[in-house]
């Protein structure tokens, strides 16, 4: 069911990077309203969705506490879930809709289109199963590296985490592979964004990682659809990759403040 029964007036934003011949559009609604909008189908689906984590999104952040110091006390984030939708995100919808973003695999070779889905390691196996279940047959694991861990108040307690997961899925030819004749691994470096690109989502994704996963996967003038869009990130790296991109968030406050802060540069 829609989260909207109309389109919410102002608040879809059409060529956000004025300058630029590529278009990046950004939708405070539901990607499953997708027809209304009369979007080109995708190249790329590429999407980071609710981890499922309810109330203990914050549980091995120092953001559960006030001014992250245990001693004074839990803060307002403590027991708190990052979004409404992070309670009972359906992936078997998302990837029935999301079969019917992507285009057509083609007859050529090495110009199928593809699906990222950026997950939770426990979601990974779930994300492969549902996958097959909607016409992606094919599918493998990427892992990102990073040199910090968000669990720090675990650190003295355990091996905390330092990864991020996602996994590619596919139909029946291998996706567009754009590789410069270099072998890429399924690992990659979490490269942090620079001081001039905003924290704006708890689980933002940077543009930079982003951008790497666009240009293996797309060429410019492709199409790129973020059915997750948050903080916009994945418009911001397609736009300065010169690929077409739509973007869809649920949440009004997260869309302006997206479309303020991160896309209208």
């Amino acid at each position: 069911m829609s989260l909207f029964d109309e389109p919410p007036k102002g608040l879809s934003t059409i060529n956000l990077f004025a300058d630029k011949k590529t278009k990046c559009e950004f939708y405070n609604d539901n990607f499953q309203n997708y027809k209304r909008y009369g979007i080109r189908k995708a190249q790329l689906v590429i999407a980071d969705i609710p981890y499922n984590l309810g109330i203990n999104a914050y549980a091995s952040s120092t953001e559960w506490y006030i001014d992250g110091d245990n001693k004074k006390g839990e803060s307002k984030k403590a027991g708190k879930a990052f979004f409404g939708t992070d309670f009972n995100f359906n992936i078997a919808e998302y990837m029935h809709f999301c079969s019917k973003l992507l285009v057509k695999e083609p007859k050529e070779t090495g110009k199928a289109p593809a699906m990222i889905v950026f997950c939770a390691f426990n979601q990974m196996q779930t994300v492969m199963d549902y996958g097959k279940k909607y016409g992606f047959k094919n599918s493998y694991p990427i892992f990102f590296i990073k040199d910090y861990s968000p669990q720090v108040l675990k650190a003295n307690m355990k091996i905390v985490g330092a990864t991020e997961h996602a996994v590619v899925l596919y139909r029946e030819k291998l996706p567009k592979f754009n590789n410069n004749g270099k072998m890429v691994f399924n690992w990659m470096k979490w490269n942090s964004d620079s001081k001039n690109i905003p924290k704006i989502h708890p689980t933002q994704k940077p543009v930079n990682v982003l951008a790497e996963l666009i240009r293996i996967f797309t060429d410019e003038g492709d199409v790129v659809i973020d059915p997750c869009a948050g903080s916009g990130s994945t418009l911001r790296a397609c736009a300065e990759l010169n690929r077409h991109s739509y973007g869809f968030e649920i949440s009004r406050d997260m869309y302006k403040k997206a479309k303020k802060e991160m896309l209208l540069q």
